[in-house]
């Protein structure tokens, strides 16, 4: 994609992190603010002097040996929490985890968690991995780690806790709904996450799900859409991007999904205090999906990067956005690299889609909502049908017997549990045959 060459470093070390710190994009620092802005405001001594004078108490007082790193440390971390949550100082072993991430493997239980009135909240669960496996569902807080409370942690402890060495044990106590909390043991696993995975699922429908938006979705998304082509031997008669509880990812992956999906437009733009902050990408002319009906899935787990992609596809009415409401997260990250394998992750800008709404806090609403449901499907009653009986009629058009029969056993599809991709697919089936007609 001709114009994604063009971006800046900036645009290449931007991240939309979903809640966890599971992803970033390639670190490059960010111009800081000039001079003469530093200069406006005077630094607050009387601020500087309470700061000393808390440590020297602290120093002295507190019931154990305290060093000046320690507290140095806690006072950083302290200054990044109570900006948003989102904002982090990541000390070296924080860093090298994340950068880690990016590749798509990490060691862990793949969940994705964020903050919520002083507590550890899930995002969403990574397909495929331990907190997925033991029903960890999005919106459940975790009130508990290992029997230790999390009220008042930060983000960044709580995820230093959860990960570990592979196979060793852990003990999640969370809050559903309300409810009363509950434990849930995990064995801890090395994450390798794929990113993208599709597949037929009907006669002339694709599916893609996108997991996470690490550095290379883009490409596979673009892999995913010829791949499906080629199995169906023609254009397909319409796709799912399935996007929910992906909790984002990095910026530039994001795009590049939305453009194989659109010719021309605006896709995003961010704005921030710095000139360099604010950027807009665009689509360029070609379209790898060729215009096939289009179908969005997003719920509450769908952060970030994904209701980037939604709101480009949604703005520009390309497809149908169905689900419920995503996650609501419309800021932008920066990994900012410090001295000593240190860095920052800041808060840098908010993103717009392409009509110049602002998700943050609100939102995407999907076009077509469909909750949450179990499907269960009841056998026909081995009634007697008209071909069954001694004697019957032939048809006059020359046409065979139908008699009943056993129904013939079926390999599952992904449709057959989950109501919100059936109904997908049935609006797609009706929006070709009324274009039919």
């Amino acid at each position: 994609m001709p114009h994604l060459s063009r971006l800046t470093s900036l645009a290449l070390a931007i991240a939309l992190l979903g809640g966890a710190p599971v992803l970033h994009a390639d670190q490059a620092p960010i111009t800081p603010p000039p001079a003469a802005d530093q200069k406006a405001a005077p630094l607050p001594l009387d601020e500087l002097r309470t700061f000393a004078e808390v440590m020297d108490r602290i120093k002295a007082a507190y019931v154990e040996p305290v060093t000046d790193k320690e507290l140095l440390e806690n006072a950083i971390k302290g200054m990044l929490s109570n900006l948003d949550p989102h904002s982090a100082y990541l000390d070296p072993k924080a860093f090298a985890e994340l950068q880690e991430s990016t590749s798509g493997e990490f060691g862990g239980l793949g969940i994705e968690v964020g903050t919520e009135d002083g507590f550890i909240k899930v995002v969403s669960p990574i397909d495929d991995t331990p907190a997925s496996k033991a029903g960890i569902h999005p919106g459940d807080l975790i009130v508990k780690i290992d029997g230790k409370p999390t009220k008042g942690q930060s983000m960044m402890e709580a995820v230093e806790k959860m990960r570990g060495k592979a196979g060793s044990k852990i003990v999640l106590t969370l809050v559903r709904e309300g409810g009363k909390p509950f434990d849930v043991e995990l064995t801890r696993a090395v994450i390798k996450v794929a990113s993208v995975r599709s597949q037929m699922i009907d006669p002339g429908y694709g599916y893609i799900r996108v997991t996470q938006f690490q550095v290379n979705t883009g490409e596979e998304v673009g892999k995913a859409l010829n791949k499906l082509r080629k199995e169906n031997g023609k254009k397909l008669s319409g796709l799912i991007l399935d996007l929910r509880n992906n909790p984002g990812g990095v910026l530039q992956s994001a795009v590049e999904v939305a453009d194989h999906f659109l010719k021309k437009g605006l896709i995003v733009y961010t704005k921030g205090r710095l000139p360099n902050s604010e950027l807009r990408f665009s689509a360029d002319p070609l379209d790898a999906s060729e215009g096939v009906p289009l179908v969005v899935l997003i719920n509450g787990g769908s952060a970030s990067a994904s209701e980037i992609v939604a709101g480009a596809l949604q703005d520009h009415k390309r497809g149908i956005v169905m689900g419920t409401d995503s996650f609501g997260k419309g800021s932008v990250q920066t990994v900012l690299p410090l001295n000593n394998d240190r860095a920052l992750k800041l808060t840098t800008a908010l993103y717009f889609t392409p009509n110049g709404r602002s998700i943050q806090a609100q939102g995407i609403v999907p076009d077509v909502e469909v909750a949450r449901a179990k499907l269960t499907r009841e056998s026909d009653d081995p009634s007697l049908k008209e071909a069954d009986l001694q004697g019957h009629l032939g048809n006059g058009n020359g046409g065979a017997d139908r008699p009943s029969q056993a129904a013939p056993g079926k390999p599952a599809r992904p449709q057959d549990d989950d109501y919100q991709l059936s109904q997908a697919l049935n609006l797609l089936k009706g929006l070709n045959v009324t274009r039919a007609d």
